[in-house]
């Protein structure tokens, strides 16, 4: 029976169709409702969830301003047909983000989008009180991406229950939450990045991996949906390998049901995106045609094609298959990598997003304790060899919320020079693109009809040079030195041909030259 739908939309928004039907049996695996939603300008067809108490969602997000032609079939033999008619976007709703000029970004409707993310991994499982100091710090943030898991994660500092879980218990769960004892899991062994060895044996007796618990994904969307009105990616994670509870020994089966169903439920919101997983390479028990599968399941479900990622631990998976749309890449210290962003992007013809670059803070890992002066500097480092960094912070707090984990509140140096950056970005326009360069510098320009700012911009890093010659025959520049940390653009003169720019003597510096037009 139809019980609801949305009666008018708006372009990039939710359209949503609620129905009754069959609650007895396992409704999540014995029924179906799909629907196909038609205007002038386009057709898709998409598939609906059971969200219990015997109620059906199917949603659809329009890309044009037009009337559509909603039709729903059920596998219980009801047909419903609405006309839903759709208006111009929300301030603010672009649409979903595509890759835009081989290797960035643009939302739907042409915009160019910067990321300029950070990472909370389960501030959305976290106590209500700290969810909402999450919400506050990302509105007064820089961060226009957020990336943050499905799953709750058992790591070190992240050792307690979440309030609820994504699946069913089994009626006869040898297991039951209280089951777990914090003081003996801080006293667990760890792997030598933090990793808590510490897992749930045969968990398909504990879960039923077929009973999703729509309270769980009910939480989720609406924390989704709230990060999209404040202009915000979600870069979803969909697994990761630590874990107690048993969420990552789903057999292939199990995990493509389980997507089958985020997919349906979520797909809708404009500001999605899909990370496989973060740290693959942990899996040792996934085999590549494991991931391969998992990712055929996101594909064929998705009908907006969202953005698509996985994210590697040390071994790199390879991003030029068909189904990536972008490299989210870790950054290994532990080996001394030096900076490839540009050799990345070379190597795979995608976006480079370095998803996680180290995080600024004090733990005792090193993965935990730069400086702020050092993520600044991968950022603008990643950003002018034409790539795009991801912030984190992780400083000790007794008992208290840690932001690459929990949220709540910012406490580092660096969000206001990423800020700074952000506005950079934003004042060259375009995409820029890597430049040759000195040794002890970086180079890149963003020549193109989106500039703003027809520029080359120059950036020295940890290196401070005292000045840098220029020759740059039948071509008038005005000069600018940016220092990076204090936030400032200092003019630095009108020149053409052969000319230097004297510097600080200081790190962190930029010189951007922009070009006169005649």
């Amino acid at each position: 029976m139809l019980k609801s739908y949305t009666p008018s939309g708006t372009r990039y928004g939710v359209l949503e169709i609620v129905l009754e039907g069959p609650s007895h049996g396992n409704p999540f695996t014995e029924q179906w409702v799909r629907g196909s939603f038609r205007s002038t300008s386009e057709t898709k067809e998409t598939e609906g969830f059971y969200d219990g108490e015997g109620v059906y969602r199917i949603r659809f997000m329009p890309s044009f301003e037009e009337e559509y032609t909603c039709t729903v079939r059920t596998s219980w033999e009801e047909t419903h047909q609405v006309i839903i008619p759709v208006g111009e976007a929300l301030p603010g709703n672009h649409g979903p983000v595509r890759v835009a000029n081989t290797f960035h970004f643009a939302y739907e409707d042409g915009t160019v989008f910067y990321p300029v993310g950070t990472t909370c991994y389960v501030w959305n499982l976290q106590p209500e009180e700290t969810r909402q100091k999450s919400f506050a710090s990302f509105e007064k943030s820089p961060f226009n991406k957020v990336r943050f898991c499905v799953f709750p994660k058992h790591y070190i500092y992240n050792l307690n229950e979440p309030a609820e879980y994504p699946f069913a218990l089994r009626p006869d769960s040898p297991w039951k939450p209280a089951d777990y004892d914090r003081k003996l899991l801080e006293k667990a062994p760890t792997n030598m990045f933090g990793g808590i060895m510490a897992e749930m044996e045969e968990p398909q007796k504990v879960w039923d991996f077929y009973r999703p618990n729509p309270s769980y994904f009910t939480r989720l969307e609406q924390d989704i949906a709230r990060l999209g009105e404040m202009g915000i990616e979600a870069d979803l994670i969909l697994f990761h390998p630590y874990d107690r509870w048993g969420f990552s020994r789903m057999d292939t089966e199990q995990e493509n049901f389980y997507l089958r169903y985020v997919v349906n439920r979520i797909a809708a919101y404009h500001n999605v995106w899909w990370a496989m997983a973060n740290e693959y390479d942990l899996f040792r028990w996934k085999t590549l045609q494991q991931w391969e599968s998992n990712a055929a399941a996101v594909c064929r479900q998705d009908p907006y094609r969202h953005l698509r990622s996985i994210h590697n631990c040390i071994a790199m998976y390879d991003h030029t298959r068909a189904w990536i749309t972008h490299c989210s890449i870790q950054r290994i210290d532990l080996y001394r990598t030096a900076e490839n962003t540009d050799i990345w992007r070379t190597q795979y013809g995608k976006p480079c997003v370095l998803d996680e670059i180290a995080y600024e803070g004090d733990l005792p890992l090193g993965w935990g304790n730069i400086s702020g002066e050092e993520l600044t500097r991968r950022f603008w480092e990643a950003y002018t060899r034409g790539g795009y960094g991801q912030h984190g912070e992780t400083f000790e707090q007794e008992d208290g919320p840690i932001w690459w984990s929990h949220g709540g509140e910012l406490h580092g140096e660096s969000p206001e020079r990423i800020r700074f950056l952000r506005r950079i970005m934003e004042e060259n326009g375009g995409y820029m693109e890597p430049r040759p360069a000195m040794f002890d510098e970086t180079c890149c320009s963003n020549e193109g009809p989106l500039a703003k700012k027809d520029c080359l911009l120059y950036y020295y890093g940890a290196n401070r040079p005292c000045r840098k010659y220029f020759h740059l025959p039948e071509q008038t520049v005005d000069a600018e030195i940016i220092d990076t940390w204090e936030m400032t653009v200092t003019p630095a003169g009108r020149h053409t041909g052969d000319f230097a720019v004297e510097l600080p003597r200081k790190p962190y510096m930029a010189i951007r030259l922009v070009k006169v037009k005649e």
